[in-house]
């Protein structure tokens, strides 16, 4: 097995306690290879990063979202009470209720919605659970093509099929493998190269197609996509055009709006280490936001020792 590069160093103390490994790549605005590190044309389980690519799949065969609505479809949200009403008002549009969704009942992933949700003394749910946009779109996209919807999960259903289909076209390779995702859905393998095609290609594709009506939707409404406390939404908002979205298992994907495009897989499957390679690999490719300062906080995460910050999680320097 090919050893991957140290992309993010813990330091404590002025000790570098811990390091992530992991692969990236970055593309130039035509679609070459422009930086990498690692081995970003094996395959990875890109997660959540692969929503974007089956919400299009969804667009193609007649799920009639836009908006905000869309934006849910093809996002990881935060389980707070606008997701719960979007992911509502997305199944009563076509006659269904959470009953019909088949992800797992979860707590909210933001810590102080999940909080706020107890001491109402309710529980984990599935409207609350982060895929539930994305399921109940499913469901209404196998209604508007008159599919069945008790077994919309299985690899073999027409809505899977698509989803496949739409994700290898995206993304320029086959499937490596097929999964089962978290939420309970197929999960299709690509390269994290392939990843980053497809966000180049749902970014530059021409306006009103399936493609760019996801990029928008998503790039208009960022706290739908992910939450209002998410890095994604701050990423978004802080630069103009960019598309970010991220997987679990250390995975995250984006598409800037002239073409350029990255992603990364941290081998050990750590979240903390995404968002400051992401951020190193935004700049590697000269994106910048008009205030360098959120791309600056968003570079670093504090570590504390007590109530002091005695040191950071960050890109290994000279990465690209």
């Amino acid at each position: 097995m090919v050893s991957t590069p140290v992309l993010v160093e813990v330091e404590r103390s002025g000790f570098v306690e811990s390091r992530h490994r992991g692969s990236a790549v970055g593309l130039a605005a035509d679609g070459t290879t422009a930086v990498r590190a690692g081995v970003p044309d094996e395959p990875i389980f890109p997660r959540s990063a692969n929503k974007p690519m089956q919400a299009v799949a969804m667009v193609r065969s007649g799920l009639p979202l836009d908006g905000e609505l869309l934006a849910i479809a093809a996002g990881s949200h935060s389980g707070e009470d606008f997701h719960v009403e979007g992911a509502e008002q997305i199944l009563a549009a076509v006659g269904l209720t959470a009953e019909a969704l088949q992800c797992p009942a979860q707590w909210p992933l933001d810590e102080a919605v999940a909080l706020d949700v107890a001491r109402r003394g309710a529980g984990r749910s599935r409207l609350r659970m982060n895929c539930s946009g994305k399921h109940a779109a499913m469901l209404a996209t196998c209604v508007a093509a008159g599919w069945s919807t008790d077994d919309y999960l299985d690899p073999s259903h027409p809505l899977q099929v698509a989803s496949r289909e739409a994700v290898e076209r995206l993304a320029g390779e086959k499937v490596a493998a097929v999964g089962v995702d978290g939420c309970g859905a197929p999960l299709f393998a690509l390269s994290a190269t392939g990843v980053a095609r497809a966000f180049r290609a749902l970014v530059t594709a021409d306006p009103g197609t399936p493609e760019r009506k996801v990029a928008d939707a998503m790039r208009a409404h960022p706290a739908w996509t992910s939450g209002t406390r998410r890095e994604e939404r701050r990423l978004m908002e802080a630069v103009p055009g960019l598309l970010v979205k991220c997987g679990a298992e250390g995975v995250d994907a984006f598409a800037f709006a002239d073409g350029r495009a990255g992603a990364i897989k941290v081998d050990d499957g750590s979240m903390r280490a995404r968002t400051p390679v992401t951020v190193a690999l935004l700049r590697a490719l000269g994106v910048e936001p008009a205030d360098p300062s959120v791309l600056d906080e968003l570079a670093t995460v504090r570590l504390y020792g007590g109530e002091a910050v005695v040191g950071e999680i960050r890109a290994t320097p000279n990465l690209f």
